[in-house]
């Protein structure tokens, strides 16, 4: 029976693997890998290392939630070293913990190597801070895409007045409905939002627009992107390093 390491691979650009991720990624005998890590990663492991894909995209799934946690599972029982590689970071809509809860209601021993989540990340890339002195000491991180079986939203609208930068992942596809959301309670239609589409890899493309326009503006982007919401998109203009290179 071996060990899991739950693995954030980062928001995309290999560069931003973490050591210990990388060193594990090395010694694992199987990789069950999500759509959002970097597939180059995979070239770091070692010969004879079996892979396992288990990405979701939309609603086009290889496998639902629950059948690979129990692939985790299996393979724990077969290899000594297994590593789940996921996008960004295992504990930010990664749905780590689910996996985790079920490694060990099955005595599988587990650990959690965070990534860097792409919510930090990916704005630093295109030049936007989540954070800046005199315009807004706190970010919130939401989800964009809410579990259908659902019947009402989890997410409280009506907090989301101040100026507070508002991050949401995984939204593009309903960017339409967060704008108006936020229109609703009484942000401006002018207020600055860019979308940031296949942020930290060399594909990166931000839009930037408004409550009113970014749909508009983004609706032809690719996946994955992140939407930023707040006066600190505003300061693209300075700090916009990486599209420069």
């Amino acid at each position: 029976m071996g060990k899991v390491y739950l693995t954030g691979a980062g928001p995309g650009d290999i560069e931003l693997l973490t050591v210990k991720a990388l060193r594990v990624v090395q010694e694992a005998d199987v990789i069950i890998y999500d759509r959002l890590a970097n597939p180059d990663i995979l070239k770091e492991a070692k010969d004879g290392c079996e892979f396992v894909y288990v990405g979701k995209e939309d609603s086009q799934h290889t496998l639902p939630q629950e059948e690979i946690n129990e692939v985790i599972y299996q393979n724990a029982l077969k290899y000594d070293n297994v590593v789940r590689l996921k996008g960004g970071d295992p504990f930010v809509f990664g749905r780590g913990g689910e996996e985790g809860i079920y490694l060990y209601e099955r005595n599988i021993k587990f650990e959690f190597i965070p990534g860097i989540t792409s919510a930090i990340a990916v704005p630093e890339y295109a030049g936007i801070p989540v954070t800046h002195r005199g315009i807004t000491v706190s970010f919130r991180v939401v989800t964009g895409h809410e579990s259908k079986n659902k019947e009402h939203s989890q997410i409280t609208w009506e907090n989301f007045k101040s100026d507070d930068t508002i991050i949401f992942l995984m939204g593009l596809h309903r960017l339409k409905h967060i704008s108006k959301k936020l229109m609703d309670i009484g942000k401006s239609k002018d207020y600055p939002v860019a979308v940031i589409s296949r942020g930290t890899t060399k594909d990166e493309q931000t839009v930037i627009g408004t409550l009113e326009n970014i749909w508009e503006k983004a609706k032809d982007l690719p996946t994955p992107a992140l939407i930023i919401v707040g006066k600190v998109v505003n300061l693209r203009e300075q700090l916009n390093w990486f599209q420069k290179e």
